[in-house]
Protein backbone atom coordinates (compact mmCIF):
# COMPACT_ATOMS: atom_id res chain seq x y z
CA UNK A 1 0.00 0.00 0.00
CA UNK A 2 1.81 3.41 -0.95
CA UNK A 3 2.55 5.79 2.13
CA UNK A 4 0.25 8.45 2.09
CA UNK A 5 2.42 12.02 2.95
CA UNK A 6 1.95 14.03 6.01
CA UNK A 7 -0.60 16.93 5.57
CA UNK A 8 0.40 20.48 7.22
CA UNK A 9 -2.11 21.94 9.91
CA UNK A 10 -3.55 24.42 7.42
CA UNK A 11 -3.90 21.18 4.74
CA UNK A 12 -6.34 19.59 7.33
CA UNK A 13 -7.80 22.51 8.43
CA UNK A 14 -8.87 23.51 4.77
CA UNK A 15 -10.11 19.98 4.12
CA UNK A 16 -12.02 19.90 7.24
CA UNK A 17 -13.53 23.50 6.87
CA UNK A 18 -16.23 23.14 5.38
CA UNK A 19 -17.53 21.17 8.97
CA UNK A 20 -18.36 25.18 9.68
CA UNK A 21 -21.20 25.30 7.91
CA UNK A 22 -22.59 21.90 8.36
CA UNK A 23 -22.39 22.66 11.72
CA UNK A 24 -24.27 25.96 11.30
CA UNK A 25 -26.84 23.58 10.11
CA UNK A 26 -26.66 21.19 12.78
CA UNK A 27 -26.28 24.11 15.55
CA UNK A 28 -29.44 26.19 14.87
CA UNK A 29 -31.16 22.92 14.43
CA UNK A 30 -30.53 21.59 18.02
CA UNK A 31 -30.40 25.11 19.29
CA UNK A 32 -33.74 26.83 17.42
CA UNK A 33 -35.53 23.68 15.93
CA UNK A 34 -37.45 22.47 19.31
CA UNK A 35 -38.87 26.15 19.59
CA UNK A 36 -40.07 26.89 15.92
CA UNK A 37 -41.94 23.80 16.57
CA UNK A 38 -43.64 25.84 20.44
CA UNK A 39 -44.16 29.18 18.05
CA UNK A 40 -46.04 26.69 15.20
CA UNK A 41 -48.44 25.15 18.28
CA UNK A 42 -46.51 22.14 19.08
CA UNK A 43 -46.63 20.85 22.94
CA UNK A 44 -43.13 19.89 24.93
CA UNK A 45 -44.35 15.99 25.13
CA UNK A 46 -45.24 16.25 21.11
CA UNK A 47 -41.52 17.90 20.40
CA UNK A 48 -39.42 14.40 20.81
CA UNK A 49 -42.09 12.64 18.28
CA UNK A 50 -41.71 15.29 16.14
CA UNK A 51 -37.62 15.55 16.11
CA UNK A 52 -37.53 11.23 15.24
CA UNK A 53 -37.21 12.08 11.57
CA UNK A 54 -34.04 13.68 12.32
CA UNK A 55 -32.34 10.05 13.26
CA UNK A 56 -34.69 7.96 11.28
CA UNK A 57 -33.18 9.57 7.86
CA UNK A 58 -29.96 9.67 9.33
CA UNK A 59 -29.92 5.86 9.49
CA UNK A 60 -31.04 5.00 6.36
CA UNK A 61 -29.00 8.17 4.15
CA UNK A 62 -25.48 7.44 5.82
CA UNK A 63 -24.44 4.07 4.98
CA UNK A 64 -25.82 4.39 1.19
CA UNK A 65 -24.15 7.84 0.85
CA UNK A 66 -21.03 6.13 2.27
CA UNK A 67 -21.56 2.88 -0.22
CA UNK A 68 -21.61 5.10 -2.74
CA UNK A 69 -18.97 7.60 -2.07
CA UNK A 70 -16.86 4.36 -1.98
CA UNK A 71 -17.72 3.78 -5.53
CA UNK A 72 -17.22 7.06 -6.50
CA UNK A 73 -14.42 8.36 -8.34
CA UNK A 74 -13.82 11.69 -11.06
CA UNK A 75 -10.76 13.18 -12.16
CA UNK A 76 -12.36 16.70 -11.86
CA UNK A 77 -14.87 16.09 -8.72
CA UNK A 78 -12.73 13.50 -7.10
CA UNK A 79 -14.54 10.87 -4.69
CA UNK A 80 -16.45 12.44 -1.59
CA UNK A 81 -16.67 16.12 -2.65
CA UNK A 82 -19.01 15.52 -4.89
CA UNK A 83 -21.49 14.63 -2.13
CA UNK A 84 -20.69 17.71 -0.07
CA UNK A 85 -21.96 20.13 -2.98
CA UNK A 86 -25.12 17.79 -3.38
CA UNK A 87 -25.85 17.98 0.89
CA UNK A 88 -24.94 21.41 0.75
CA UNK A 89 -27.43 22.98 -1.95
CA UNK A 90 -30.36 20.95 -0.18
CA UNK A 91 -29.19 22.14 3.34
CA UNK A 92 -29.35 25.97 2.25
CA UNK A 93 -32.74 25.16 0.52
CA UNK A 94 -34.53 23.16 3.68
CA UNK A 95 -32.56 26.34 6.39
CA UNK A 96 -34.30 28.63 4.26
CA UNK A 97 -37.85 27.29 4.30
CA UNK A 98 -37.59 25.69 7.99
CA UNK A 99 -38.61 29.33 10.12
CA UNK A 100 -41.23 30.03 7.40
CA UNK A 101 -43.27 27.08 7.99
CA UNK A 102 -46.79 27.64 7.94
CA UNK A 103 -47.80 24.10 10.38
CA UNK A 104 -45.85 22.34 12.47
CA UNK A 105 -45.91 19.34 10.34
CA UNK A 106 -44.08 21.15 7.30
CA UNK A 107 -41.56 21.85 9.65
CA UNK A 108 -41.05 18.35 10.59
CA UNK A 109 -40.93 17.82 6.70
CA UNK A 110 -37.83 20.76 6.24
CA UNK A 111 -36.31 18.75 9.78
CA UNK A 112 -36.12 15.51 7.50
CA UNK A 113 -35.13 17.37 4.20
CA UNK A 114 -32.21 19.19 6.35
CA UNK A 115 -30.78 16.02 8.61
CA UNK A 116 -30.92 14.24 5.28
CA UNK A 117 -29.01 16.86 3.50
CA UNK A 118 -26.55 17.21 5.78
CA UNK A 119 -25.95 14.29 6.32
CA UNK A 120 -25.50 13.64 2.77
CA UNK A 121 -22.70 16.31 3.47
CA UNK A 122 -21.09 14.85 6.38
CA UNK A 123 -20.99 11.64 6.25
CA UNK A 124 -17.95 11.71 3.50
CA UNK A 125 -16.27 14.14 5.83
CA UNK A 126 -15.29 11.46 8.17
CA UNK A 127 -14.30 9.12 5.32
CA UNK A 128 -12.30 11.87 3.64
CA UNK A 129 -10.30 12.25 7.18
CA UNK A 130 -9.37 8.36 6.59
CA UNK A 131 -8.98 9.08 2.55
CA UNK A 132 -6.19 11.54 2.92
CA UNK A 133 -4.07 10.98 6.13
CA UNK A 134 -1.70 8.70 7.20
CA UNK A 135 -2.28 6.45 10.12
CA UNK A 136 -0.21 8.47 12.67
CA UNK A 137 -1.97 11.69 11.66
CA UNK A 138 -5.63 10.84 11.91
CA UNK A 139 -6.36 11.49 15.70
CA UNK A 140 -4.98 14.91 14.76
CA UNK A 141 -7.00 15.08 11.72
CA UNK A 142 -10.51 14.36 13.97
CA UNK A 143 -9.32 16.73 16.32
CA UNK A 144 -8.83 19.59 13.97
CA UNK A 145 -12.06 18.47 12.32
CA UNK A 146 -13.59 18.59 15.98
CA UNK A 147 -11.80 22.65 16.39
CA UNK A 148 -13.63 23.75 13.19
CA UNK A 149 -17.04 22.21 14.27
CA UNK A 150 -16.83 24.09 18.13
CA UNK A 151 -16.14 27.23 15.98
CA UNK A 152 -19.50 26.61 14.08
CA UNK A 153 -21.47 25.57 16.75
CA UNK A 154 -20.62 28.55 19.20
CA UNK A 155 -21.05 31.69 16.36
CA UNK A 156 -23.77 29.63 14.85
CA UNK A 157 -26.23 29.91 18.23
CA UNK A 158 -25.19 33.41 18.43
CA UNK A 159 -27.05 34.28 15.48
CA UNK A 160 -30.28 34.88 16.79
CA UNK A 161 -29.20 36.72 19.51
CA UNK A 162 -26.49 38.69 17.09
CA UNK A 163 -29.95 39.21 14.71
CA UNK A 164 -31.86 40.67 17.74
CA UNK A 165 -28.64 42.77 18.53
CA UNK A 166 -28.72 45.01 15.30
CA UNK A 167 -32.80 45.09 15.33
CA UNK A 168 -34.40 42.15 13.80
CA UNK A 169 -37.06 41.55 16.20
CA UNK A 170 -37.43 38.80 18.78
CA UNK A 171 -41.44 39.21 18.84
CA UNK A 172 -44.09 37.90 16.14
CA UNK A 173 -47.52 37.45 15.98
CA UNK A 174 -48.79 33.63 17.29
CA UNK A 175 -47.84 31.30 15.17
CA UNK A 176 -45.17 33.04 13.28
CA UNK A 177 -41.61 32.58 13.67
CA UNK A 178 -39.47 35.46 15.02
CA UNK A 179 -37.48 37.70 12.55
CA UNK A 180 -34.10 37.30 14.34
CA UNK A 181 -34.29 33.30 14.23
CA UNK A 182 -35.64 33.52 10.49
CA UNK A 183 -32.29 35.68 9.39
CA UNK A 184 -30.05 33.68 11.37
CA UNK A 185 -31.15 30.64 9.29
CA UNK A 186 -30.84 32.73 6.39
CA UNK A 187 -27.26 33.77 7.47
CA UNK A 188 -26.46 30.14 7.97
CA UNK A 189 -27.42 28.75 4.84
CA UNK A 190 -24.99 31.40 3.18
CA UNK A 191 -22.09 30.11 5.76
CA UNK A 192 -22.80 26.49 5.13
CA UNK A 193 -22.58 26.77 1.05
CA UNK A 194 -19.17 28.87 1.38
CA UNK A 195 -17.52 26.66 3.38
CA UNK A 196 -18.33 24.12 1.52
CA UNK A 197 -17.23 25.77 -1.26
CA UNK A 198 -13.71 26.72 0.13
CA UNK A 199 -12.96 22.76 1.00
CA UNK A 200 -14.05 21.71 -2.40
CA UNK A 201 -11.89 24.39 -4.44
CA UNK A 202 -8.69 23.78 -1.67
CA UNK A 203 -8.23 19.98 -1.09
CA UNK A 204 -7.75 17.98 -3.87
CA UNK A 205 -8.61 13.73 -3.56
CA UNK A 206 -5.89 10.55 -3.99
CA UNK A 207 -7.60 8.36 -6.57
CA UNK A 208 -8.17 4.68 -5.65
CA UNK A 209 -4.47 2.85 -5.71
CA UNK A 210 -5.90 0.03 -8.13
CA UNK A 211 -7.88 1.64 -10.53
CA UNK A 212 -8.62 -1.56 -12.65
CA UNK A 213 -9.57 -3.14 -9.36
CA UNK A 214 -11.83 -0.37 -8.08
CA UNK A 215 -13.84 0.01 -11.28
CA UNK A 216 -14.24 -4.02 -11.65
CA UNK A 217 -15.64 -3.81 -8.13
CA UNK A 218 -17.98 -1.31 -9.51
CA UNK A 219 -19.51 -2.88 -12.20
CA UNK A 220 -20.20 -5.48 -10.33
CA UNK A 221 -21.99 -3.78 -7.64
CA UNK A 222 -24.88 -1.98 -9.37
CA UNK A 223 -28.35 -2.35 -8.56
CA UNK A 224 -30.78 -1.51 -4.96
CA UNK A 225 -29.90 -5.06 -4.40
CA UNK A 226 -26.34 -5.25 -4.45
CA UNK A 227 -26.51 -2.01 -2.16
CA UNK A 228 -28.59 -2.77 0.70
CA UNK A 229 -26.58 -6.53 -0.04
CA UNK A 230 -23.46 -4.75 0.93
CA UNK A 231 -24.94 -2.85 3.64
CA UNK A 232 -26.41 -5.81 5.83
CA UNK A 233 -22.86 -7.78 4.90
CA UNK A 234 -20.77 -5.00 6.13
CA UNK A 235 -22.87 -5.24 9.67
CA UNK A 236 -22.04 -9.15 9.82
CA UNK A 237 -18.36 -8.19 9.58
CA UNK A 238 -18.13 -4.81 11.79
CA UNK A 239 -14.80 -4.77 13.41
CA UNK A 240 -15.41 -5.54 17.43
CA UNK A 241 -14.37 -2.59 18.40
CA UNK A 242 -17.62 -0.57 16.31
CA UNK A 243 -19.80 -2.66 18.83
CA UNK A 244 -17.73 -1.78 21.44
CA UNK A 245 -17.70 2.05 20.68
CA UNK A 246 -21.59 1.42 19.90
CA UNK A 247 -22.26 1.02 23.32
CA UNK A 248 -20.50 4.01 24.74
CA UNK A 249 -22.18 6.28 21.73
CA UNK A 250 -25.55 4.88 22.10
CA UNK A 251 -25.50 6.85 25.80
CA UNK A 252 -23.83 9.73 24.25
CA UNK A 253 -26.09 10.32 22.05
CA UNK A 254 -29.20 9.94 23.66
CA UNK A 255 -27.48 12.65 26.22
CA UNK A 256 -27.25 15.02 23.65
CA UNK A 257 -29.96 14.41 21.65
CA UNK A 258 -32.61 15.18 25.46
CA UNK A 259 -30.41 18.41 24.97
CA UNK A 260 -31.36 19.44 21.28
CA UNK A 261 -34.96 18.78 22.10
CA UNK A 262 -35.10 20.30 25.85
CA UNK A 263 -31.92 22.70 26.56
CA UNK A 264 -33.30 25.96 25.30
CA UNK A 265 -36.92 25.46 26.65
CA UNK A 266 -35.83 24.07 30.13
CA UNK A 267 -33.32 26.86 30.63
CA UNK A 268 -35.65 29.33 29.73
CA UNK A 269 -38.07 28.61 31.75
CA UNK A 270 -36.19 26.84 35.05
CA UNK A 271 -33.41 29.38 35.35
CA UNK A 272 -34.52 32.60 32.95
CA UNK A 273 -37.84 32.52 34.52
CA UNK A 274 -40.06 32.44 31.19
CA UNK A 275 -43.84 31.06 31.09
CA UNK A 276 -44.80 30.00 27.87
CA UNK A 277 -47.84 32.25 26.27
CA UNK A 278 -45.87 35.20 27.96
CA UNK A 279 -44.93 38.18 25.69
CA UNK A 280 -40.93 37.94 26.50
CA UNK A 281 -41.07 34.11 26.17
CA UNK A 282 -39.68 34.20 22.28
CA UNK A 283 -36.80 36.60 23.36
CA UNK A 284 -36.06 34.58 26.79
CA UNK A 285 -35.86 31.20 24.51
CA UNK A 286 -33.65 33.26 22.36
CA UNK A 287 -30.89 33.93 25.16
CA UNK A 288 -30.94 30.29 26.74
CA UNK A 289 -30.60 29.38 22.64
CA UNK A 290 -27.04 31.36 22.94
CA UNK A 291 -25.74 30.03 26.06
CA UNK A 292 -25.46 26.74 23.74
CA UNK A 293 -22.74 28.92 21.92
CA UNK A 294 -20.37 27.89 24.92
CA UNK A 295 -20.34 24.25 25.33
CA UNK A 296 -19.13 25.28 20.90
CA UNK A 297 -16.47 27.29 21.95
CA UNK A 298 -15.22 25.00 24.96
CA UNK A 299 -14.58 22.04 22.42
CA UNK A 300 -12.93 24.39 20.33
CA UNK A 301 -10.37 25.07 23.00
CA UNK A 302 -10.80 21.54 24.55
CA UNK A 303 -10.20 20.17 20.80
CA UNK A 304 -7.35 22.83 20.10
CA UNK A 305 -5.45 21.60 23.75
CA UNK A 306 -5.79 17.65 22.03
CA UNK A 307 -4.59 19.37 18.82
CA UNK A 308 -1.45 20.37 19.94
CA UNK A 309 -0.84 17.36 22.27
CA UNK A 310 -1.70 14.51 20.14
CA UNK A 311 0.65 15.98 17.10
CA UNK A 312 3.75 15.58 19.90
CA UNK A 313 2.64 12.43 21.70
CA UNK A 314 0.51 9.65 21.58
CA UNK A 315 -2.45 9.92 24.04
CA UNK A 316 -4.36 7.28 25.69
CA UNK A 317 -7.67 7.59 23.35
CA UNK A 318 -10.22 5.37 25.99
CA UNK A 319 -9.50 7.08 28.76
CA UNK A 320 -9.75 10.55 27.69
CA UNK A 321 -12.96 9.55 26.20
CA UNK A 322 -14.07 8.84 29.77
CA UNK A 323 -12.74 11.68 31.83
CA UNK A 324 -14.66 13.87 29.30
CA UNK A 325 -17.76 12.00 29.05
CA UNK A 326 -18.17 12.29 32.67
CA UNK A 327 -17.12 15.78 32.71
CA UNK A 328 -20.10 16.56 30.41
CA UNK A 329 -22.86 14.61 32.91
CA UNK A 330 -21.57 16.88 35.69
CA UNK A 331 -22.57 19.79 33.20
CA UNK A 332 -25.39 18.59 32.43
CA UNK A 333 -26.90 17.48 36.47
CA UNK A 334 -25.77 20.86 37.66
CA UNK A 335 -28.25 22.81 35.44
CA UNK A 336 -30.86 21.56 37.72
CA UNK A 337 -28.77 23.47 40.54
CA UNK A 338 -28.00 26.69 38.81
CA UNK A 339 -29.42 29.85 40.82
CA UNK A 340 -28.37 32.51 38.36
CA UNK A 341 -27.66 33.11 34.41
CA UNK A 342 -24.13 33.44 34.28
CA UNK A 343 -23.57 29.84 35.75
CA UNK A 344 -25.18 28.10 32.62
CA UNK A 345 -22.15 28.76 30.94
CA UNK A 346 -20.30 26.53 33.30
CA UNK A 347 -22.81 23.68 32.68
CA UNK A 348 -22.48 24.38 28.79
CA UNK A 349 -18.42 24.50 29.41
CA UNK A 350 -18.21 20.96 30.64
CA UNK A 351 -20.91 19.71 27.81
CA UNK A 352 -18.15 21.33 25.40
CA UNK A 353 -15.05 18.96 26.79
CA UNK A 354 -17.84 15.78 26.39
CA UNK A 355 -18.84 17.11 23.45
CA UNK A 356 -15.00 17.71 21.45
CA UNK A 357 -14.34 14.37 22.49
CA UNK A 358 -17.53 12.68 21.11
CA UNK A 359 -16.72 14.17 17.74
CA UNK A 360 -13.25 13.32 17.65
CA UNK A 361 -11.94 9.79 20.15
CA UNK A 362 -14.74 7.48 18.88
CA UNK A 363 -13.89 7.32 14.93
CA UNK A 364 -10.11 7.83 15.96
CA UNK A 365 -9.82 5.11 17.41
CA UNK A 366 -12.77 3.18 14.75
CA UNK A 367 -10.77 4.33 11.71
CA UNK A 368 -7.42 2.37 12.11
CA UNK A 369 -9.51 -0.66 12.24
CA UNK A 370 -11.67 -0.38 9.41
CA UNK A 371 -10.49 -1.27 5.50
CA UNK A 372 -9.41 2.01 3.73
CA UNK A 373 -11.52 0.34 0.67
CA UNK A 374 -14.90 0.71 2.81
CA UNK A 375 -14.09 3.55 5.04
CA UNK A 376 -17.21 5.43 3.74
CA UNK A 377 -19.61 2.30 4.44
CA UNK A 378 -17.97 1.40 7.59
CA UNK A 379 -18.26 5.33 9.07
CA UNK A 380 -21.74 5.34 7.87
CA UNK A 381 -22.91 2.48 9.73
CA UNK A 382 -20.49 3.68 12.94
CA UNK A 383 -22.96 6.50 12.66
CA UNK A 384 -26.55 4.40 13.00
CA UNK A 385 -25.13 4.25 16.68
CA UNK A 386 -25.91 7.86 16.93
CA UNK A 387 -28.92 7.52 14.96
CA UNK A 388 -30.43 4.62 17.16
CA UNK A 389 -30.40 6.47 20.81
CA UNK A 390 -32.10 8.85 19.32
CA UNK A 391 -34.76 7.22 17.76
CA UNK A 392 -34.86 5.74 20.93
CA UNK A 393 -35.37 8.72 22.86
CA UNK A 394 -37.89 10.39 20.43
CA UNK A 395 -40.10 7.23 20.21
CA UNK A 396 -40.70 7.45 23.74
CA UNK A 397 -37.50 7.39 25.70
CA UNK A 398 -37.26 10.51 27.03
CA UNK A 399 -40.60 11.24 28.30
CA UNK A 400 -41.17 8.07 30.05
CA UNK A 401 -37.82 8.11 31.63
CA UNK A 402 -37.20 11.78 33.01
CA UNK A 403 -40.88 11.77 34.21
CA UNK A 404 -40.41 8.18 35.42
CA UNK A 405 -37.23 8.41 36.96
CA UNK A 406 -36.27 12.33 37.86
CA UNK A 407 -40.12 13.54 37.83
CA UNK A 408 -42.27 16.01 35.44
CA UNK A 409 -40.77 19.15 35.44
CA UNK A 410 -38.79 19.84 32.11
CA UNK A 411 -36.07 20.59 33.76
CA UNK A 412 -35.28 16.88 34.70
CA UNK A 413 -34.49 16.04 31.32
CA UNK A 414 -31.19 17.69 31.92
CA UNK A 415 -30.83 14.95 34.88
CA UNK A 416 -31.58 12.10 32.39
CA UNK A 417 -28.83 13.75 29.95
CA UNK A 418 -26.71 13.90 32.90
CA UNK A 419 -26.78 10.19 33.95
CA UNK A 420 -26.93 8.99 30.41
CA UNK A 421 -23.66 10.65 29.24
CA UNK A 422 -21.89 9.15 32.62
CA UNK A 423 -23.03 5.75 31.78
CA UNK A 424 -21.28 6.76 28.69
CA UNK A 425 -18.70 7.20 29.81
CA UNK A 426 -18.28 4.39 32.06
CA UNK A 427 -19.15 1.97 29.33
CA UNK A 428 -15.65 3.26 27.34
CA UNK A 429 -14.52 0.78 30.15
CA UNK A 430 -15.85 -2.26 27.49
CA UNK A 431 -13.81 -0.83 24.61
CA UNK A 432 -10.47 -3.50 24.09
CA UNK A 433 -7.94 -1.46 24.93
CA UNK A 434 -5.05 -3.41 22.66
CA UNK A 435 -7.54 -1.80 19.88
CA UNK A 436 -7.23 2.03 20.56
CA UNK A 437 -3.69 3.55 20.44
CA UNK A 438 -2.04 5.12 17.87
Amino acid sequence: MKQKPLLSFWQIWNMSFGFVGIQFGFALQGGYVSSIFQTLGSSKDDIPLFWIVAPLTGLLVQPIIGYFSDRTWSETFGRRRPYFLIGAILSCLALCLMPNSPTAWFAVGMLCLLDASMNISMEPFRAFVADKLPDEQRTYGFIVQTLIIGVGTWVASQLPLFMQKIGFSDQAAPGIVPDAIKYAFYVGAVVFMSSILWTIFTTKEYPPEDMAAFEREKAQSKGLGHVFSEIFGSIGAMPKIMWQLGIVQFFSWFAFFTMWNFATIALAEHVLGGVEGAANYDGLKIQAGAYMGTYGIVSTVFALLMTLVSSKITINRRLLHLVSLVIGGIGFISMYFIQSPAMIHFSYACIGVAWASILSMPYAMLSSAVPPQKMGIYMGLFNAFICIPQIVAAAGGINFAYKTVFGADIINTMLLAGTSLIIGGLCTLLVDETTESR
